[in-house]
């Protein structure tokens, strides 16, 4: 019995797939269009089991599709800008485009050794001219519709590195590179105006059918619609201390500040929490602030202490909350007594909202901190009907009416957790003001949540302090970078006609390649010529722009690049269309927001410019699990202790009782949790010498077993193993298929009907993408197959297998198609019919009960008639038995069911 020789039969294969051009797909082709995409990977170095999972699973489905006539684009690229190229020229000393080259030669190799459909006469790198030039026409073509504009915005500023650096790149308020403390600056940056289109991108989320629920509700979530009340609380300058008159007198626009001083505006969502209010805070660069600023020192630094905070929602949740008492108090809008202290407060930023707040700790966690921190009242606006609040202990509790003791059920004191009712218990408000207002709105005095906020806000508008507003979580995006390695954003700065687009003769403009990375911050700030130009409206000395676009805006659209490349635009309107929107979309789930947000964004700019008639990119979105890995460290010796070193799983031997050691020291090693495959960690798995071991089919055919593809997969020794077994029988099966004549046992009916079950049931998987179900049928299939007879049923079943299994283990597909004789290749090679008549059962199991007791079952002819049902319940031995020689009483028969005696 032969084996399979893997590496021989993958490298062969593939060559003949690259000389025929097998998966090019043709724009002109009369099939109808189904577009495969599996997210485009940063070129890191190597690829990662993780990519050959995402891609494995798309390959499947892109190669099932052709086998059922369909003309499948599935094409590959490179998002080939950011920063890790840049780091690599800092710590490598070469230049970024070099190495991002080299890269890309490296994984591609990677990846055509693992056998992809993949349409590589589209291939395209975002840091090659060809591709990042048509992204500046798209640019100037925004910006000429008015879709872009330039305002100054507050950024993570590295002093250090002279950098702005994302969110991500902030740990514990200093920055990843130079430890140096991040400073929240404003720089003028370009923004798009992605706001205009909020209405539209929430709404168009529902549509979205074929995503999976959990991204919707993130997208929808970020989007942030909020129906609220914005409203004044008038402020008092008189009650300012003499520090702010100096404010006044060193001001050349003292009444400018006096009007400044004189209100100031909040919005929020819970109007119904207004009597839970005991401060308002501002954010340090809000216009009071600022005022207040100009003549006092502590507000001044104080205000410079904020900026080394972060600059996002989430960073705020958790670093310390800090204020500065400006001396101003709020009148309450329901109460001209009720002052409350105006703070500028780290928590809160200008860009969102209105740049201040009311503060109500008792039911919003943030606020709490603030008010425990600097000792403000905590008032808790509504609780459950039946619990009552003790103001003076901080406590709510309710009364146990068989003890008719108080049961304690929340600190204010601890946390300041929202108190919600318990099933069937309604919301009460404790406020005699709250109760008046619900009343006279004619909502009940139980009323819900919305409709007190509902009755609040009546209430405002009609007294004129305040009105319902609708606003939004997101904001425009903000997409300028202080970076070399990025798209160079097209725009001439004049000082007479201010900022021009380049023309579009001149695109693109092009990186120079004389750059240094010797010194921090952006080197085309510092190239001797590259920025110097003239403006072209006015032809005066003038200077290009020298931010780069966010890489985001590079992913953004190369999707529709794919789908069609002229030279002399960024694509054809109507070839493009022909593929949009992509049928499925594959990738994690760690880009479930912004890259996804940005992509609908994105063609619905294109479609708002007449550029485009698609408004949804992505028709079908997968988001699939990690795949992870056991973690191996040497824990640190040393006082204080320092972070382990971290082993690679081939650099250690696991013992028989489970236990490891380093291969080269023998050192025990620490086996810690499984957890996603990371180069820090070094639990990485390099898919080269498993392919090397194994081929190319073992690893695919273990990246779609077990495991549900939605979630985690662990990878495992023992896994691909057994994949490769698999493998092997398969070869034995296909070797040995002409050991079985043909006219050798005639048809067997059983193995027909499994066989045209699984071509069903795998073709629906896949489309499913529940990958791990079609290899269980195949296991199936395979085993019934092993242990058939020889019949003609038998030989056309391992030929049909051969073309079942084709999507997922392509290689030993061919080579088996070919040595049987067929014609062509199998990737050309048509779907298998199915017999629908086989898929019907022609036999049913029937539950036989007495008394209502089973006691046995009976097969049956499908739909056979009542009486001979029952003549065949009354004669089985069980039945007898259970009798006792005693004639039934009663026999009720449910057709192709049950049969129930009674006796």
């Amino acid at each position: 019995m032969s084996r399979f020789n893997a590496l021989k039969s993958d490298s062969h294969w593939q060559k003949v797939w690259d000389e025929r051009r097998t998966f090019a797909a043709r724009d002109d082709s009369p099939k109808p269009k189904s577009y495969v995409l599996e997210m485009f990977p940063y070129p890191s170095g190597r690829i990662h089991m993780g990519h050959v999972r995402n891609y494995t699973m798309g390959d499947v489905l892109a190669r099932f599709r052709r086998m059922k006539g369909m003309e499948v684009l599935h094409p590959m690229g490179w998002d080939a800008f950011g920063m890790p190229a840049e780091n690599a020229a800092m710590e490598k000393k070469v230049h970024p485009g070099n190495w991002t080259r080299q890269n890309i030669a490296t994984m591609k190799a990677q990846l055509k050794r693992l056998g992809f459909a993949l349409d590589w006469s589209r291939e395209l790198a975002t840091c090659e001219p060809d591709y990042y030039g048509q992204e500046q026409a798209i640019f100037l073509d925004f910006f000429e519709s008015g879709l872009v504009y330039r305002k100054e915005s507050a950024v993570n500023w590295d002093p250090v590195d002279m950098t702005v650096l994302a969110n991500e790149q902030v740990i514990d308020g200093r920055g990843w590179r130079s430890g140096a403390l991040v400073e929240r600056k404003k720089l003028s940056q370009w923004f798009l105006k992605i706001t205009q289109f909020a209405e539209e991108l929430l709404t168009g989320v529902q549509r979205l059918e074929h995503w999976p629920d959990k991204v919707k509700l993130m997208q929808e979530n970020w989007i942030g619609k909020s129906e609220g009340l914005r409203f004044r609380f008038a402020l008092d300058g008189l009650q300012l201390s003499q520090q702010l008159d100096v404010a006044w007198a060193s001001n050349p626009n003292p009444d400018a500040i006096t009007a400044v001083l004189n209100q100031v505006e909040v919005f929020t969502t819970r109007p119904d929490t207004i009597f839970g209010s005991s401060f308002v805070a501002i954010a340090a660069d809000h216009p009071i602030a600022q005022a207040l600023a100009a003549g006092n020192s502590e507000v001044q630094a104080f205000i410079e202490r904020c900026k080394q905070g972060g600059t996002t929602a989430a960073e705020l949740e958790t670093q310390e909350k800090l204020g500065f008492d400006t001396g101003l108090r709020a009148t309450h809008p329901f109460d001209p007594a009720w002052q409350l202290p105006v703070y500028i407060a780290n928590f809160v930023l200008m860009d969102y909202g209105t740049g201040a707040v009311f503060g109500v700790p008792a039911h919003d966690q943030r606020d709490f901190e603030f008010a425990t921190k600097y000792g403000l009242p905590i008032l808790p606006q509504h609780l459950p009907a039946g619990i009552r609040y003790d103001a003076e202990r901080k406590v709510a509790f309710e009364r146990d009416e068989e003890s008719d003791e108080n049961v304690f059920y929340h600190d204010f004191n601890e946390a300041a957790l929202e108190i919600k009712p318990s099933e069937g218990r309604e919301q009460e408000y404790l406020d005699p003001r709250m109760e008046k207002i619900l009343v006279d709105s004619g909502a009940n005095f139980f009323a819900s949540i919305p409709a007190a906020v509902r009755a609040v806000i009546a209430l405002a508008e009609s007294q004129a302090w305040g009105t319902g507003t609708t606003v939004w979580r997101l904001r425009d995006w903000g997409v300028s970078r202080q970076r070399y390695w990025g798209t160079p954003i097209p725009i001439i700065h004049c000082e007479s006609c201010g900022p021009v687009g380049v023309p579009r003769g001149q695109l693109p403009v092009v990186l120079p390649e004389d750059v240094s990375f010797d010194v921090p911050g952006n080197p085309l700030d510092r190239h001797p010529t590259w920025k110097h130009v003239n403006c072209p409206k006015c032809d005066a000395p003038a200077r290009r722009e020298t931010d780069t676009l966010d890489t985001f805006f590079d992913s953004s659209w190369y999707f529709i690049r794919f789908a069609s490349q002229p030279a002399d635009k960024p694509f054809d309107k109507a070839v493009a269309e022909q593929w949009l929107p992509v049928g499925q979309y594959i990738g994690g789930v760690e880009h479930a927001i912004l890259h996804l947000l940005y992509a609908r964004f994105f063609t619905r700019a294109l479609q708002h410019i007449g550029k485009l008639d698609v408004a949804e990119p992505f028709a079908g979105l997968f988001t699939q699990g990690m795949v992870t890995h056991a973690t191996y460290s040497i824990p640190s010796l040393l006082d204080p202790p320092q972070p382990p070193m971290w082993l690679s799983p081939d650099e250690v031997d696991i013992r028989p009782d489970g236990s490891a050691v380093a291969k080269d020291t023998g050192t025990a090693v620490d086996i810690g949790r499984i957890e996603k495959m990371s180069k820090s960690k070094k639990n990485t798995v390099d898919p080269e010498p498993i392919v090397d071991q194994y081929g190319a089919d073992a690893v695919r055919w273990f990246m779609l077993s077990d495991s549900p593809p939605e979630r985690d997969l662990e990878w495992s020794e023992n896994g691909i193993e057994g994949a490769w077994r698999f493998v092997q029988r398969l070869w034995r099966l296909f070797d040995g298929v002409e050991d079985a004549p043909e006219a050798i046992g005639g048809q067997d009916k059983d193995l027909d009907r499994k066989l045209h079950r699984t071509i069903h049931g795998v073709a629906g998987d896949i489309e499913a993408l529940t990958f791990n179900k079609s290899v269980a049928r195949l296991y199936e299939l395979v085993n019934a197959v092993e242990k058939a007879a020889p019949s003609a049923s038998r030989s056309n079943a391992i030929r049909t297998i051969v073309r079942i299994v084709a999507p997922m283990v392509p290689h030993i597909a061919e080579e088996a198609w070919a040595a049987m004789g067929e014609d062509g290749l199998i990737a050309d090679a048509p779907w298998p019919e199915v017999d629908p008549a086989l898929l019907v059962d022609d036999e049913v199991t029937i539950a036989l009960q007495v008394n209502g007791k089973l006691r046995d079952t009976l097969v049956m002819p499908k739909g056979a008639p009542n009486e001979t049902v029952e003549a065949a319940a009354l004669a089985a031995d069980k039945v007898v038995r259970a009798l006792e020689g005693k004639p039934p009483r009663k026999v009720i028969v449910v057709p192709d069911r049950l049969v129930n005696i009674v006796a």
